[in-house]
C-alpha cells in the first residue's frame, strides 16, 4: 500500500541520514534531539521537536479539534435533520454528478462536499475540517470496500488538498509583520496556483477515473467560478493590505455566522428539536477526533524525524548543486524549503516561509515565492492521514500520487509566476 510505503520510507531514510550525521560527520547529538528534542529548548540546535514531544503535539492538536468538531459537525446534524444540507445537494447536483458519478442523485454527501470547499475557499481551516470530515464519512457509507478508498473519496480528497482558497489572509500577515514594502503583491499569484493546482488535481482524477469534463455543464460552472474570482481579483487588487484583512474577516467569518443563523431558522421553522440535534452530532465529533489520534501520531512522527535528521537540507543543498551545473538561476531554490515541507506540515512550512524572509528579506526574490508556496496548496499528508483515517481506509490505492502530482504542477506554476511577476 502507498501510505505504509511512504510511511516507512520516511523513517528508514531519517534513521539512515542522521546515522550518517552522526558516525561520519561528528553530530554525536543528533539521536538526542531527534527522540527528545524540544523546539523551546534553547540549547536545541535543530529548533525542532523531537518523537516524543510530536507524540504529545499530535495529541494535543487532537484535543483541540474535539471542540471544533463537535460544534460543526453538531450544526451539520441539525442541517440534516432541516433537510438543508439535501436543498444544497440538489443545487450543486447538475455539477458534481459529472465529477462524481458514483454517487446517487441528491445524496447529503454532495452538501457535505460543498461546505468543506465553501470553508476551503474562504480560508477558513477550522471549518473546512469538521464539513470535510463528514464528507468522507457520507461518502463511505457508499463504499462497498470499507478499507479501501472509493473513486469519489479519492476525486474529494484530491480537490480538497489542492487547497482552492480566494485570499491568503496569514501569509499578507506575515509579510506585512516582517515589513514588506507590498504585503499583498503575493496575492494574485498565490490565487492562480491555487486554482491552477486545483484544476490539475480534477484533470488527473479525471483521466483515472475516465470521467468526461467536457460537458456543458462542467465548463459552465468553471467559467462561471473563474469570473467570480476575476471579479473578486478586480476588487481586491485595489484594497491595501489592511483593507484586506478586514475584507476578508467580513466575508469569510460573516458567512459562517450567516450559515449557522440560517440552520438554526431552517430547523425551527421545520419544527425540529435543535439541541436534541445538536447533541447527537456533536457526540459523533468526538469520536471522530479520537479515532483519528492514531494515525495523525503516526504522520507527524515520521515528518518529525525527516524533518530533525536534516534530510531536508540535503534534498535543498543537492537541488541547488544540480541547477548550478546546468548554468540556471537558482534563485528558486532558496524558496524550495517551503514547497517541500508543505505537503507534510502546515505549521513547518509556515515557519520555513517566516525563516525565509528573515534570511533574505521579505522583498526578496525567495520570500515571495515562499508567500506563494505557502498560500497556495493544502498539508497533502495531513489530510491523507486525518481523513482516510476517520474512515479507517488503509489502501489509498493512487490518491497520493494523484496528490502529489497536483502538488507538483502547483510548484512549478508558482516558479513561473514567480518569475514572471517579481523576476
Amino acid at each position: 500500500m502507498a501510505l505504509s510505503r511512504i510511511w516507512s520510507a520516511f523513517i528508514i531514510v531519517a534513521i539512515v541520514v542522521a546515522s550518517i550525521k552522526c558516525f561520519f560527520f561528528g553530530q554525536s547529538d543528533i539521536f538526542n534531539w531527534m527522540v527528545i528534542g524540544k523546539a523551546s529548548d534553547p540549547a536545541n540546535p535543530l529548533k525542532l521537536d523531537g518523537i516524543i514531544e510530536t507524540c504529545w503535539v499530535s495529541v494535543e492538536l487532537c484535543l483541540k479539534l474535539i471542540g471544533i468538531l463537535a460544534l460543526f459537525i453538531g450544526l451539520m446534524s441539525i442541517a440534516e435533520k432541516a433537510g438543508g444540507i439535501r436543498l444544497l445537494s440538489r443545487i450543486v447536483g447538475p455539477f458534481f454528478s459529472k465529477l462524481f458519478p458514483d454517487i446517487p442523485k441528491g445524496h447529503p454527501s454532495m452538501g457535505h462536499m460543498i461546505m468543506n470547499f465553501s470553508a476551503n475557499l474562504l480560508g477558513l481551516d477550522n471549518a473546512a475540517t469538521p464539513f470535510g470530515l463528514k464528507a468522507m464519512e457520507s461518502l463511505q457509507e457508499l463504499n462497498p470496500s470499507k478499507d479501501t478508498a472509493s473513486n469519489a473519496q479519492i476525486m474529494f480528497l484530491c480537490l480538497h488538498a489542492a487547497g482552492l482558497n480566494l485570499i491568503p489572509v496569514s501569509v499578507i500577515a506575515i509579510r506585512a509583520s516582517q515589513n514588506a514594502s507590498n504585503p499583498t503583491d503575493i496575492f494574485i499569484p498565490c490565487l492562480i496556483v491555487t486554482f491552477v493546482g486545483t484544476m490539475a488535481a480534477m484533470l488527473i482524477v479525471s483521466f483515472k477515473q475516465k470521467i468526461n469534463l467536457l460537458q456543458p455543464v462542467v465548463i459552465a460552472w468553471i467559467l462561471s467560478l473563474s469570473f467570480v474570482i476575476a471579479l473578486l481579483v478586480l476588487y481586491i487588487t485595489s484594497l491595501n493590505a489592511d483593507g484586506i484583512k478586514s475584507f476578508s474577516g467580513i466575508l469569510s467569518n460573516g458567512l459562517i455566522l450567516l450559515v449557522f443563523l440560517l440552520i438554526i431558522l431552517g430547523a425551527l421553522y421545520k419544527k425540529i428539536d435543535v439541541f436534541d440535534a445538536f447533541v447527537e452530532g456533536a457526540k459523533n465529533g468526538f469520536e471522530t477526533a479520537v479515532k483519528i489520534i492514531p494515525y495523525l501520531v503516526g504522520m507527524l512522527v515520521a515528518i518529525s524525524m525527516l524533518r530533525t535528521s536534516g534530510t531536508f537540507d540535503v534534498i535543498i543543498g543537492g537541488i541547488k548543486d544540480f541547477f548550478s551545473l546546468l548554468g540556471a538561476d537558482t534563485r528558486f531554490v532558496e524558496g524550495l524549503p517551503t514547497a517541500l515541507i508543505r505537503p507534510l506540515s502546515g505549521g513547518a512550512a509556515r515557519g520555513m516561509m517566516v525563516s525565509t524572509m528573515e534570511t533574505y528579506g521579505p522583498d526578496s526574490f525567495a520570500s515571495r515565492l515562499s508567500g506563494i508556496f505557502q498560500g497556495a496548496s493544502d498539508t497533502t499528508f495531513y489530510v491523507i492521514a486525518v481523513y482516510f483515517g476517520s474512515v479507517s481506509i488503509k489502501n489509498t490505492r493512487y490518491a497520493i500520487g494523484a496528490m502529489l502530482l497536483a502538488d507538483l504542477v502547483g510548484v512549478c506554476t508558482a516558479i513561473g509566476l514567480a518569475y514572471l511577476f517579481f523576476g
